[in-house]
């Protein structure tokens, strides 16, 4: 990596953002990467030496340390805890007791300097493990950037399309371990592919959140984004998996009451949207989709998707693949049937307000038709998988000839309050069936907005001196909130995290909150802070503080 911007970004850069949320409504939270705290080499080394591959051969291991493609694979095994008792402990039940929400981290310092401790912390989710892995990487000097990836497929079976069955009330069935996560987190590491020819230098993909295991281990890659964007699934490591998570197929089935199912929706574009990353010098978005594939909807795409499928077909890589990956029903389009349909909603719906939406039906032929619409509302985590269902109900709905009409809906605060998770989504599914048995599945996640925490500084920031920040926090629902915890860190301003208990806060009451801390490192830092209460959890806050040296 020549350009200095790039280095200063990649390697030298203490903090960040991390993008979360949904395609349509896509967020940004703070993140601490803190590489150049003191204590954190030393655990990074650390982690090195518990490895698997050190376990194994000491020598060999160490040997191969001045090869980033060997220290990556290492790491993205290690920042789990599967298989060689690492940093993380992954939970996605939506349940959390006995460790922390994987939401409530800031940064990586904490979790680190928790690891060195007392071994395995609790817990993480994919940004968690993310940026942890973003950490060790720039602490070693290798350029390194957090990337997400909206509508992100898990493909189990390795067949490059994505099976969703619901059953007629609109509940996604366990049929199949395939899943589109709302979105998906990873990293990208820069460096030399030695081992599979220079055409493949750059980035390279790294992901320690543990989903499959990739020769005996849970991690993924290194992996080279060139080799996904040209379909060259035959290369190391795991690229049928990456290539399935930015550009599988989807097909939708409907499950019968006997048991039989149909197809009723197959898309080429679901998957794989605003494939993102932190901009150099700002914390404004960059889409780097076209890195990973060729426009949705082009010949080129689909060349490269087919050229990707027949590799798989005709070699037999892949040892998760379906026997029945690429079958005539697989891949054959859908029937369409005669209307169509859509959710349409505010983007800025806050916690704390009652949701409302509708759904948008059209007859696109020139007679009557009626419709029986069952519909379904259910709090998820950001995998998309169902914590606790909401509002269900059914209806018959007349529609003219070309006629267009809008179901509306409210979702009362008091009825979603008890079931959101920490990821503030609310999953709306219609399947909507005609006299002449066309069928049509219609699905969003509508992500709810944190209210904003206001910051600011008091005072001048300089090296060694105190330094004021005043906090302002409300409280946006309807209801009085009780156990208020803020949280305040900043590798350079903070040494051990800041915890403060606030008093209970009435509806839309604000608490404002002088913080002192005293900066111990100068330059460009950032504060970060987390507020949670049982009516809102982790509500982010970042300031940016540019410290002098006198």
């Amino acid at each position: 990596m020549e350009n200095e911007a790039e280095k200063n970004e990649y390697v030298m850069n203490e903090n960040g953002v991390i993008f979360f949320g949904s395609s349509p409504t896509p967020k940004a939270r703070p993140w601490d990467f803190a590489q150049f705290e003191e204590d954190i080499l030393n655990i990074i080394l650390k982690i090195l030496d518990c490895s698997t591959d050190y376990k194994r051969d000491p020598k060999k291991d160490v040997s191969q340390r001045l090869d980033p493609v060997h220290v990556g694979r290492v790491l993205s095994a290690m920042i789990n805890v599967q298989n060689d008792n690492g940093v993380l402990v992954g939970n996605w039940s939506g349940d959390y007791a006995g460790g922390e929400r994987p939401t409530k981290w800031n940064g990586s310092s904490d979790i680190l300097r928790r690891w060195m401790k007392n071994g395995p912390v609790q817990f993480g989710q994919c940004w968690v493990f993310a940026g942890v892995l973003c950490t060790a990487l720039r602490c070693l000097g290798i350029p390194a950037r957090v990337i997400t990836n909206f509508a992100s497929a898990h493909d189990t079976d390795e067949n490059l399309i994505v099976d969703r069955y619901f059953d007629e009330e609109g509940k996604e069935s366990s049929e199949t371990s395939d899943s589109i996560w709302n979105f998906h987190v990873w990293v990208e590491a820069w460096f030399a592919r030695n081992d599979i020819g220079s055409a493949y230098d750059g980035w390279q993909v790294l992901d320690s959140t543990p989903q499959e295991a990739s020769e005996g281990l849970y991690r993924l890659g290194p992996c080279s984004v060139k080799a996904i964007k040209e379909g060259d699934l035959d290369l190391n490591y795991d690229a049928p998996f990456v290539f399935a998570e930015v550009n599988g197929d989807v097909t939708d089935w409907l499950m019968n009451a006997d048991n039989s199912t149909k197809k009723i929706s197959s898309n080429t574009r679901t998957v794989g949207k605003l494939t993102s990353t932190k901009a150099i010098n700002s914390d404004a978005r960059v889409d780097v989709t076209k890195d990973y594939k060729y426009d949705e909807g082009s010949a080129k795409e689909r060349e490269i998707f087919n050229k990707a499928r027949g590799k798989l077909a005709g070699t037999g890589f892949g040892a998760r693949r379906s026997t029945v990956a690429f079958s005539a029903e697989n891949t054959a389009p859908a029937p369409k049937p005669d209307f169509k349909g859509s959710f349409k909603y505010n983007s800025d719906i806050e916690v704390g307000r009652d949701v409302t939406f509708s759904l948008n039906l059209k007859n696109t032929i020139a007679s009557d038709m009626s419709l029986q619409v069952n519909f379904t509302a259910s709090a998820i985590v950001y995998t998309g998988t169902v914590v606790k269902d909401i509002l269900s109900n059914s209806q018959s709905v007349k529609l003219g000839p070309n006629e267009e009409n809008s179901i509306p809906y409210t979702i009362p605060f008091a009825e979603y309050d008890k079931a959101i998770t920490a990821d503030n989504m609310i999953k709306v599914v219609a399947v909507c069936i005609d006299e002449k048995g066309g069928k049509l599945l219609v699905d969003n996640v509508i992500t709810l907005k944190n209210p904003p925490i206001m910051m600011k500084i008091l005072d001048q920031a300089q090296l060694n001196k105190k330094l004021s920040v005043e906090i302002t926090l409300t409280n946006p629902t309807p209801d009085e909130a009780r156990d208020c915890v803020l949280t305040v860190e900043g590798s350079g301003l903070v040494k051990e995290q800041i915890t403060i208990q606030v008093p209970q806060m009435k509806k839309n009451q604000k608490y404002v909150k002088k913080v002192e801390i005293l900066p111990y490192r100068s330059g460009p830092r950032y504060l970060v802070v987390d507020f949670s209460s049982d009516k809102i959890t982790d509500v982010k806050g970042s300031l940016p503080i540019n410290v002098t040296s006198k």
